[in-house]
C-alpha cells in the first residue's frame, strides 16, 4: 500500500474514532454530532442564515431545514423572518439551546483535552502544521474541482 493509501487509511480511522467518541459524549446531552455543530455555530454567529449554516456544516438546505425543524420541536433553536427581507429567515438559540450549547461544549473541550493527552501533544506544532497544508491542498482541490466539474481543465 503506498504511503498515500496508508495516511488516508490513518486519518479516516482517526476521525471514525472522534467521531464515535463524540456520539457517545453528546448523547448524554440528547445530542447528535449534527445537532452539537448546529448550536456551535449558531452560537457563534447568532441569526445566520439555514443556507449559511449548511455551508458550514457541509450539507445540503433540505438537511438543515429538517435538522432545525427538530430542534426547533425540542426548544433549542428559533426561526425568525428577517427584518428587512421576510422571504429569508434567521436562525438563533433559545435560552435552552445556549445552555445546552455551553454544557455540551464545556464537556467537548475537556474530553478533547483528555483524547489528546498522553504524549500526544508533544509533537502538536509539527502535525498541526502538516494538517494545516493538507487541509489547503484539500480545499484546493475541490475548489478546482466545483469550477471544473470534468476535472479535464481548460
Amino acid at each position: 500500500m503506498s504511503d498515500a493509501a496508508l495516511t488516508y487509511e490513518l486519518i479516516k480511522e482517526i476521525f471514525l474514532l472522534l467521531d464515535d467518541g463524540d456520539r457517545r459524549l453528546l448523547s448524554r446531552f440528547n445530542l447528535t454530532v449534527s445537532r452539537f455543530y448546529a448550536l456551535f455555530h449558531l452560537g457563534n454567529e447568532p441569526g445566520m442564515s439555514p443556507n449559511q449554516l449548511s455551508e458550514l456544516m457541509f450539507c445540503d438546505k433540505s438537511n438543515i431545514t429538517r435538522l432545525i425543524k427538530s430542534m426547533e420541536a425540542e426548544d433549542l433553536v428559533r426561526r425568525r423572518r428577517h427584518e428587512s427581507d421576510g422571504r429569508s429567515v434567521r436562525l438563533f438559540l433559545t435560552p435552552l439551546g445556549q445552555e445546552t450549547r455551553t454544557q455540551a461544549l464545556e464537556a467537548h473541550q475537556t474530553y478533547n483535552g483528555q483524547r489528546f493527552s498522553g504524549g500526544v501533544l508533544d509533537e502538536t506544532a509539527k502535525l498541526y502544521e502538516s494538517l494545516c497544508r493538507l487541509r489547503v491542498n484539500l480545499a484546493a482541490e475541490l475548489a478546482e474541482l466545483e469550477a471544473d466539474p470534468s476535472g479535464k481543465g481548460t
